[in-house]
């Protein structure tokens, strides 16, 4: 979205709201100013992710107690905001597990029951929070359910839902289509935007609902791998540099790092070879 923005031209001819269009930009993203964050909210943003990467359980209360604990008194609504602009909310059993945009329609889930064990089956898409050195960034993945194949993913500044449709545009044009695409009832993947290009491709939407929780467990495995083992290394100190860093972990993740679940096989190795694997929704 940051390359989109900087292609508008405030002087050309064309109005702004029909280079919006043409680029596929959302006006108000274009007009869109982050509020400037301080350094003790990031810091304190810092430290929600860890904890919350490594106890994805843990709520605004328990996360104000770790503060506690480690000497810092934060008030449990500074939490909360924080975590709601980080997009993140604890992982368990709750009347509602996500919340739709205003308007957007709710799916039904599909995967009950089902035995998810071929490759472009079952694709899922989750979005979360990465900590930078100064400020932070959202990344969006969209995987393979079956060989955990990390098929496409975009970063962004702002939680819309283009850079969320871009990695699924990219995904589709890379690797076809799969008969269904599972997510949570996010905003961003219950616009008509992106369930819009799912439906041009005829492809089965499922969302997770009530009692499905821990179906964003199964995603949040690649987030912490991904952020201990390079996020949290790295400190990033641009977009470029988080860009350049996570494609090079990606690559790592898809070719080289071996999985216990897929008897010791690489996600690449099991999307393109297949392996007899029963893993039930």
């Amino acid at each position: 979205m940051t390359e989109r923005k900087a292609m508008i031209d405030k002087s050309h001819k064309v109005p702004i709201q029909r280079q919006c269009q043409i680029l596929e930009l959302n006006r108000s993203s274009f007009y869109y100013r982050a509020r400037e964050v301080s350094k003790f909210e990031l810091e304190l943003m810092r430290q929600i992710d860890k904890i919350y990467t490594e106890r994805p359980f843990c709520g605004s209360r328990r996360i104000r107690d770790w503060f506690g604990d480690h000497g810092l008194r934060v008030n449990r609504k500074r939490i909360q905001r924080l975590m709601r602009q980080m997009g993140i909310q604890a992982l368990y059993p709750k009347k509602k597990t996500s919340r739709p945009g205003k308007g957007h329609k709710v799916y039904p889930y599909l995967l009950k029951g089902l035995q998810i064990d071929r490759s472009n089956y079952v694709w899922a898409a989750d979005i979360t929070y990465i900590p930078m050195a100064k400020g932070f960034l959202y990344l969006v993945a969209i995987m393979d359910w079956s060989s955990r194949k990390v098929l496409s993913w975009r970063l962004s500044n702002t939680m819309d839902d283009y850079f969320c449709v871009e990695a699924l545009k990219e995904a589709l044009q890379l690797y076809g289509k799969p008969e269904i695409f599972n997510t949570d009832q996010g905003a961003q993947f219950t616009s008509e935007h992106f369930t819009g290009v799912l439906k041009e491709h005829d492809i089965a939407i499922s969302m997770d609902g009530k009692g499905r929780w821990m179906d964003n467990v199964f995603i949040e495995r690649l987030w912490r791998s991904l952020k201990y083992e390079d996020v949290y290394l790295k400190a990033y100190d641009s977009v470029a540099h988080a860009k350049e860093s996570i494609n090079t972990w990606f690559h790592f993740y898809n070719q080289e790092r071996r999985h216990q679940s897929l008897q010791r096989k690489t996600p690449d190795t099991v999307y393109f070879h297949g392996l007899s694997l029963k893993n039930a929704a």
